[in-house]
């Protein structure tokens, strides 16, 4: 029998940071009334009390100071030290969700000094005929990807931005970008784009001269994004994008995919473009690949080797699946990775990301 959820105890500006902290770590909803500013700088002191899973430890429960990260025990392996690292992060976002604030239809925040989030809402929720009580966090996320949304990332090998909405994973690490835009083509007639995503890497393709580019998404929110990204692009005559799980019909001379690098259960829906439970979409893509490509066309599997380096999946694994599902090796693109936490000491995987190699492998049929 499920459990019947308690109703969020109202609370105000006059509730100090270790009291709320000992609530959410209790499991208590508080939904806060009272000025905005000052429910954000709760969220905040509350933040600093949760263990950030680093495996480093506050010097005082309100200090803002950085924390000094532990050394890793001899006993410690890297895969059990991520593991420990993932429950940490998902404890921390499940105390930072007990911070609640009431939003009425309009869609607004009923809260004094409470910015104008309409647009924010609408895209990343829909709309609201009643009022509720929503995580700060989860509305804060909304807030930030409604500016990442009109701002747009800019992306070299298009010459362009690409923006993405909420719910849709940011192309924000270029490298594994410029593979595709380098790659020799086999061909340009058509092309797949498996997790589509953004449509970034579909829009390549077709920058690059491919004709018809189909992009397949499970989210309908990425189908959308990504159509709306051709458009903004020029390039909907050539690249579309279909609700799709998988593959769509046909054979292409190109299938392209940048499934998600890390085996592991998807915690938020940005999760699903970072973790694939038990590599299920990876293995799914390389079964299905020799049906789907034309008799010269090549398959372009974009992953890092992280996985590999954090003890999460082997490369013999990888090449195992390759060779059971029929296909061979024809070619490697490598890049290494020019993002901020792969230049971060205190970044608790410094040593795996600094180390990382994305590589674009090239398969074909026999």
């Amino acid at each position: 029998m499920s459990q019947i959820q308690a109703a969020p105890v109202p609370v105000d500006d006059t509730l100090t940071a270790d009291e709320a902290y000992r609530m959410a770590t209790a499991g208590t909803r508080m939904v806060f009334r009272g000025d905005y500013h000052n429910a954000r700088q709760l969220l905040s002191a509350i933040a600093r009390r949760v263990p950030d899973g680093t495996g480093s430890r506050k010097r005082g429960s309100g200090s803002t100071q950085r924390t000094t990260a532990q050394p890793t025990t001899a006993l410690s392996t890297t895969v059990e030290r991520f593991y420990k690292y993932r429950q940490a992060r998902t404890q921390r976002a499940r105390v930072l969700s007990m911070l609640l604030v009431p939003v009425i239809p309009g869609p607004e925040i009923d809260l004094t000094r409470a910015p104008d989030i309409s647009d924010a809402w609408t895209n990343a929720f829909g709309s609201l005929k009643e009022p509720t009580a929503v995580s700060l966090q989860e509305l804060l996320g909304a807030i930030g990807a409604e500016q990442w949304r009109r701002k747009g990332v800019y992306v070299e090998a298009l010459g362009a931005c690409i923006h993405p909405h909420y719910g849709t994973f940011a192309p924000v690490r270029g490298e594994y970008l410029d593979l595709v835009a380098r790659a020799e083509l086999p061909a340009t007639n058509k092309a797949f784009d498996i997790g589509t995503g953004t449509g970034v890497l579909a829009a390549i393709l077709a920058k690059r001269g491919v004709t018809e580019v189909i992009g397949t998404d499970s989210q309908e929110r990425a189908v959308a994004c990504a159509n709306e990204n051709f458009v903004q692009l020029g390039l909907q005559d050539r690249a579309r994008a279909v609700p799709q799980d998988m593959f769509p019909e046909g054979r292409a001379d190109i299938v392209v995919c940048n499934p998600p690098w890390l085996p592991g259960t998807p915690q938020t829906p940005l999760d699903y473009a970072i973790y694939d439970p038990k590599s299920a979409m990876l293995r799914a893509l390389l079964r299905g690949l020799a049906e789907h490509l034309t008799p010269r066309g090549q398959g372009w599997l974009v992953i890092s080797d992280l996985a590999e380096r954090l003890g999460l999946r082997s490369r013999d694994e990888l090449l195992k699946w390759i060779d059971e599902a029929g296909l061979r090796i024809v070619g490697t693109e490598e890049t290494v990775p020019t993002h901020t936490r792969a230049a971060d000491p205190s970044d608790p995987f410094h040593a795996e990301r600094s180390a990382e190699i994305t590589t674009l492998w090239k398969l074909m049929t026999p």
